[in-house]
């Protein structure tokens, strides 16, 4: 055997025996894509596409013969990508094996040991066998195994069986061009959803996302059912397409190709995702440079701005066709609406192609846009004009004063935020218009957190406090639908919404640097002092009611009165909920979840009630004490319990629990107490919801190590911790309180779940805690640095020490945290457990032996210990 891979890249293989063997073709298979590795850097990726393709052709003629194939009336052929000659390094082999109506027991026993043979030589074969009544058959059902055979390609085998094939695959019964456009353009839609209709995922298929590689397909599979055209190049003649735009589509497939080619070199398989685990090695593979998160955010930048391209010409071309194909012999429907433009079925038109010589016309085009409900889009040629103006600007749109006019109208419209804004941010208008916006355009953020680049969800977020406006969605969100549908200035939201990440990948703080910018914006725009300091406080404090509510105790007072200091005033507060909720939900829609929403919403109503009753009114806790616990005896009354006892009971507990819980929360508890033997503890889970979580209530005699050992219980039962109270009673016993959600990030709602849970913890609780083995911390962790951070936060009471912690997630930490506590002999009073993505920022009350705010000393000699021992438990 001799296998040679020459400089003449369409002969990789040259096999001068007679017969190869498995092992053979295996070796073969190694040193080729060792090849492909090697010549990567310094071959055009269509080369080696096209070149994969032979060699895999070589292959299985070989190997077809050897299998004595060849004396049978059946062919060989290749479709899909293969049967375009296309392969990636480690795409799938599609193919047919294209038979008479019957076969004999003797030629299936070939194909059969054909294929064993392919899939023992390491092919990732996708294979049919199938007559030619059973190919158009199938076809006619499945537009997939139509576009597949569309694009057939014979290898070898009997060339008649495949001459025949092909005359039925062009007519009209086979697949109309108009049924096959509607079904490739639906296919598309439903493509496009599975990825929420956005291109700006942080992690994304190089080939299903939007504006990826099956895009550019699409076309290509459109025109060649209607045109017969074999190439892109045709529709140039066709004049569906100008040359440079051919030119175009050309460009960005070359670099999809090259970042798919390099993926699967790689990863070493089929892997379209690209995930945070290979961006790096891509990146430098492509000649990105090897400086890690920088050679990143060159590759990813440039990446987003190509698919942006590709989804706007494949967008421009599928309307083209639309009305070549759909709407060839209908009648037209045009509607006047300016000497410029006019509406054509729906899509706005310009009436001649040197509208866009003034660049204020394009920013007229969109307020025509919010200004006309009856406009669902952009006519193609108005598209055509408009990415050819856009091209041709030789200073931002917002250096002429008419277009900041033009923009503030659009964002006071009614409509501006919908259609109007969807079609400026698809079609690079607001980073045309805003030069801090282009810098955002495909920003990567290197998190589990966020799901988008920094424009995307920047985008996100205004759609959704648009959502708040429209009556339609009021049972959604109704607080923000509520306030949102009160506010005067609704402008004032929506361009705050624009800067409040506007400033990262700068360097430095986002939210101080982007109110900079917001404020500077509102000096030259059409907008008052007062709406233009408002933005900019926005922008400033947008992280400050998320970081309070899930990072604090909102049901401390002095929580509250910290807050509402910043806030100031119930107008900024009902400005800042609003916007804080539409941004949290356009971080990651798989985030998002009851308890975040509940606990913003009491931050908000805790907030409100403050202002109204006066700042400076602080609250009596005794008086406050007495109001609970009056309360609570009233709800128990319910429930027949004696009073002297309850009351006898309560005596034990200290002040902090009646202010700490409320009277219903305190009434649950009391119940079940009094009726409890004190020989066990005590497990009561929570029937419904609390802040969208579940409580676990747990009464137990206090112990060494008693909060390590249950948050280690909760975890063992699948549950996340999200907030937790740790109260100690007079008498050496403890009441602690953990509101959690399952696995699926919500309530526990199944009661026998909730009793098998109750019951199995308090069992363990009983038991000597049993080692607990390091659970394995997932792999895609290991892309993330974050190194542990220890802050203590400064508060008003010298009886408590609040600490924050900022880690890597990974399995035990919360318990890692309590052992450590215990070890320094701390009293744990509570702690918020948050988790943003890959990291964790939790926060617990603490302190020391004396019960006081720990010393210098003890705060530094903890710290010590969280950042660099964290023990195994």
């Amino acid at each position: 055997m001799q296998t040679l891979f020459p400089i003449e890249y369409s002969t990789p293989l040259a096999v001068s025996s007679p017969f190869i063997s498995t092992q053979d073709i295996c070796q073969l298979s190694r040193d080729f894509q060792q090849w492909q590795k090697d010549k990567f850097p310094y071959v055009e990726v269509s080369i080696l596409v096209s070149t994969r393709s032979e060699f895999v052709d070589k292959i299985l003629h070989k190997l077809w013969c050897q299998h004595n194939l060849d004396e049978d009336q059946i062919s060989l052929l290749a479709v899909g990508g293969y049967g375009r000659g296309e392969l990636h390094p480690y795409s799938d082999v599609d193919i047919l094996l294209l038979t008479q109506e019957k076969i004999s027991d003797a030629l299936s026993e070939k194909i059969s040991a054909f294929i064993t043979q392919l899939w023992d030589v390491k092919l990732d074969i996708g294979h049919s066998v199938r007559s030619i009544k059973e190919c158009i058959k199938q076809a006619k059902s499945d537009v997939t195994i139509a576009t597949n055979l569309m694009e057939m390609r014979q290898i070898c085998g009997n060339e008649a069986l495949t001459q025949n094939l092909y005359p039925l695959l062009a007519k009209d019964g086979f697949w109309t061009s108009k049924k096959f456009f509607l079904a490739k353009r639906e296919e598309q839609y439903e493509r496009h959803q599975q990825y929420h209709g956005a291109s700006y995922t942080l992690e994304p298929n190089l080939k299903a996302n939007p504006g990826g590689l099956r895009d550019i397909q699409t076309i290509a599979w459109v025109a060649k059912r209607h045109f017969v055209a074999d190439s892109l190049e045709e529709l140039v003649a066709h004049h569906y397409l100008t040359q440079n735009e051919f030119f175009e589509l050309l460009e960005c497939q070359d670099y999809l190709w090259r970042m798919r080619a390099a993926l699967h070199i790689i990863a070493g398989r089929n892997e379209n995702r690209l995930l945070f685990d290979y961006q790096g090695e891509v990146a430098s593979l492509m000649g990105f440079g090897d400086e890690g998160k920088f050679a990143i955010e060159r590759m990813m930048k440039r990446f987003f701005r190509i698919i942006g391209r590709v989804a706007e010409l494949n967008k421009m071309l599928l309307q083209h066709f639309e009305y070549a194909i759909i709407k060839k012999n209908h009648p037209v429907e045009k509607i006047p609406l300016t000497k410029d433009f006019i509406i054509i079925d729906g899509q706005i038109n310009a009436v001649n192609d040197r509208v866009f010589m003034s660049s204020v016309k394009i920013m007229e085009l969109f307020l025509l846009v919010a200004q006309n409900e009856n406009i669902t889009d952009l006519h193609p040629q108005t598209l055509r004009l408009l990415r050819n103006a856009r091209r041709r600007l030789i200073s931002g749109l917002m250096d002429y004063a008419e277009c900041r006019r033009i923009f503030i109208e659009i964002m006071k419209h009614p409509n501006g935020l919908g259609l109007t804004f969807s079609l400026m941010h698809r079609h690079s208008i607001i980073a045309a218009y805003l030069p801090q916006w282009r810098s955002i355009v495909g920003q990567m953020q290197f998190d589990l957190f966020h799901a988008y680049s920094v424009d995307e969800h920047s985008y996100r977020l205004i759609k959704n406090i648009y959502r708040f406006s429209q009556p339609q969605h009021d049972n959604d969100y109704p607080l923000c639908s509520k306030i949102m549908q009160r506010i005067r200035k609704p402008e004032v939201l929506y361009i705050a919404g624009i800067f409040h990440d506007i400033a990262k990948g700068r360097g430095g703080d986002h939210a101080k640097l982007g109110a900079v910018d917001a404020l500077e914006f509102s000096k030259v725009h059409p907008i008052s002092d007062h709406d233009g300091r408002m933005i900019a406080w926005l922008v400033k404090n947008h992280l400050v009611m998320s970081v309070t509510a899930q990072r604090r105790d909102i049901a401390d007072e002095e929580v509250i009165r910290t807050f509402a200091a910043i806030v100031r005033d119930e107008a900024h507060l009902d400005y800042l909920y609003c916007l804080t909720v539409a941004d949290m939900r356009a971080t990651n829609e798989s985030l998002w979840n009851s308890w975040k929403a509940n606990l913003l919403q009491e931050l908000y109503f805790n907030t409100k009630r403050a202002f109204r009753r006066g700042l400076e009114k602080q609250v009596d806790l005794r008086a406050k004490t007495r109001e609970n616990q009056e309360k609570a005896l009233e709800l128990l009354k319910d429930y027949e319990c004696d009073a002297n006892q309850i009351r006898t009971f309560w005596k034990k507990l200290k002040a902090e629990y009646f202010l700490r819980y409320s009277p219903v929360q305190i009434a649950w508890h009391s119940r079940h107490i009094i009726k409890h033997s004190i020989v066990k503890p005590l497990v009561l889970i929570s029937p419904k919801p609390y802040r969208g979580g579940t409580e676990i209530f747990i009464y137990t005699k206090a112990s060494a190590n008693i909060f390590a050992k249950m948050v280690t219980l909760l975890d063992a039962q699948r549950l996340s911790i999200h907030d937790a109270k740790i109260i100690s009673s007079k008498k050496g016993y403890t009441l602690n309180t953990f509101v959690v959600l399952d696995q699926k990030n919500r309530a526990i709602t199944d009661s026998s779940r909730a009793l098998d849970i109750a019951n199995k913890l308090t069992k363990s609780l009983m038991k000597p805690l049993p080692k607990v083995k390091n659970k394995p911390v997932p792999a895609y962790i290991d892309n993330f640095k974050v190194p542990t951070k220890v802050s203590f936060i400064e508060t008003a009471t010298d009886k408590t020490t609040v600490l924050e912690i900022i880690a890597l997630d990974q399995p035990g930490l919360l318990a890692k945290f309590a052992k450590i506590f215990q070890e320094n002999k701390l009293n744990i009073h509570s702690a918020k457990i948050t988790t943003f993505g890959e990291k964790i920022d939790d926060v617990f009350t603490v302190s020391n032996t004396d019960n006081l705010a720990l010393t210098q000393e003890q705060q530094q000699q903890l710290s010590a210990m969280l950042c660099e021992k964290q023990p195994s438990i």
